[in-house]
């Protein structure tokens, strides 16, 4: 089972959990376009490795390896997990935390409910009802 948080409780949480990391798995037009949570200030890292790639939005067949990768050889004991709005977020834990109990691990899976841009409005707009950026957690752009 994957337990799900808002942002602000992620991000306290993210920073009082020592063996811990922020797993962003949006595609990298989401990075570049939208921006990034930044997480320097929790003294965790930022793990980006995409569920699916853009344009195709085809599944990354290695994201398990890209994660490993991306994380320096192994996994943190916690994995937080965010997309744009915690649809594909949460596929990714439930892959992580399937893969850990099939080989006897431990690993704690969390997903961040409304993700980075959260819920459409009314108006079919995001960022504006919910998410980590609604929240006013640092984020940033390049």
């Amino acid at each position: 089972m994957i337990d799900e948080l808002p942002p602000a409780d992620t991000y306290r949480a993210l920073a009082e959990t020592g063996d811990s990391a922020l797993v962003d798995v949006r595609t990298r037009a989401e990075w570049t376009f939208t921006g990034i949570p930044d997480v320097g200030a929790t003294g965790r890292d930022l793990l980006m490795v995409e569920w699916v790639s853009f344009p195709s939005m085809a599944p990354n067949p290695r994201f398990m390896t890209d994660l490993v990768e991306a994380a320096g050889g192994e996994l943190p004991g916690r994995l937080f997990f965010i997309c744009r709005s915690g649809a594909r977020s949460m596929a990714a834990a439930q892959l992580v935390a399937a893969e850990a109990m099939q080989r006897g691990e431990r690993r704690h899976c969390t997903n961040v409910a409304e993700g980075f841009e959260g819920d459409l409005d009314a108006e079919g707009h995001r960022g504006r009802m919910n998410g980590w950026k609604v929240a006013a957690l640092p984020w940033r752009q390049s």
